[in-house]
């Protein structure tokens, strides 16, 4: 395998949603690829296809592409495979907040000790890495609660005029909850800040709002646009938990892709961005629905259950500095990437008669 670019770059959880749309673009581009995974992710059932492999088997095949089935817990694999790299996107991860409540130890294990393998092939390879971490804005827990918010019509947002464009990454994460999952996203969040600041690696910590789009299978823990998409295609029954105008800012794949590319083909040495759709790509779960009922021409009654726990009722990230820094914004808006979601989904899956 040798690319046209000549570099090289590993990138882990490289079958997951996220990290095999990161491998086939940097395939693309001519670099080496290698995506490492342990497909060990939970299969969403009854969409007649493996979920489980679908992205790893998408990938096989392809011109610069090596994967390798492994885990980013095993720090000699990690080191191995990093130890010729020029860049590192570390994806893998344990992404779902239920998860993280049922199985704390092993949510650590994977979130923290997973990241801190990375980083430490990164600094013992001696080469001037760049690393893009895929963290979350639940690093800001609980705290953003605090803001007032209003209604209006089919969603919420926020009251408090200093928050107009969402929230900055100056916003405090210390003396609130924050899940489990939140607090090891943040663990690993702080150390791959602290080892851009101790070792001089270059570090992104890319703090991802609700990221969408095709070859996505989308649960109630985790994915929720993606969810609501095939399960309204599917003709399934959904449930919305509180009243359905929570506020998300949403961001399609590909444009955090370019995201990610944007920071490491900069001279920037190490930063922390929140990447997300910005306040000008909200969507609220009722307004969702909405969409989805235009474009299939049919009514979606959901359900209703109780408000879930740590849920937030709006939140939208500031992303002025990645703009600003990266020279990157979102290109893809909400309506046109809900519909490019939907007639990958229509192509995929099997859709009822």
């Amino acid at each position: 395998m040798s690319g046209k670019d000549g570099r090289n770059i590993v990138i882990t959880g490289g079958a997951g949603f996220v990290g095999s749309h990161a491998a086939e673009y940097y395939a693309g581009k001519g670099w080496n690829v290698i995506a490492l995974d342990n497909l060990s992710r939970p299969p969403v059932r009854g969409f007649g296809i493996n979920t489980k492999t679908y992205n790893w088997n998408y990938l096989k095949g392809m011109e610069n592409i090596r994967l390798v089935r492994g885990s980013v817990l095993q720090q000699k694999t990690v080191d191995e495979l990093v130890s010729e790299a020029d860049a590192v996107i570390h994806t893998a991860g344990q992404v779902a907040v239920t998860t993280s409540l049922e199985d704390p130890a092993g949510d650590f294990n994977t979130n923290v000790r997973g990241t801190f393998n990375v980083l430490e092939a990164c600094r013992k390879s001696g080469n001037n890495v760049s690393v893009v971490f895929c963290s979350t804005n639940k690093v800001y827990g609980e705290n953003v609660n605090s803001i007032p918010v209003k209604s209006s019509g089919l969603r919420y947002s926020f009251s408090d005029s200093r928050y107009s464009k969402g929230i900055p990454e100056s916003f405090p994460v210390d003396s609130c909850k924050h899940s489990p999952y939140g607090a090891s996203k943040l663990s690993a969040d702080i150390y791959v800040q602290e080892y851009g600041k101790t070792y001089d690696l270059r570090t992104a910590c890319c703090r991802m709002s609700c990221i969408y789009g095709d070859r996505q299978f989308g649960s109630e823990d985790q994915g929720w646009v993606a969810h609501f998409v095939i399960s309204a295609l599917l003709g399934r029954k959904l449930t919305i938990y509180g009243d359905g105008k929570q506020v998300r800012d949403v961001l399609y794949v590909d444009d955090l892709v370019r995201a990610y590319d944007s920071f490491i083909e900069s001279k920037i040495p190490s930063g922390v961005f929140n990447i997300g759709g910005g306040h000008r790509n909200t969507m609220s779960l009722l307004e969702l629905l909405g969409l989805l009922e235009k474009r299939l021409k049919s009514r979606i009654e959901p359900d209703y259950g109780d408000w879930r726990n740590s849920d937030q009722k709006v939140y939208v990230s500031d992303i002025s500095l990645a703009a600003r820094k990266l020279k990157w914004k979102p290109g893809v808006g909400v309506e046109q990437g809900v519909y490019r979601l939907l007639d990958w989904a229509s192509k995929t899956l099997r859709v009822p008669a």
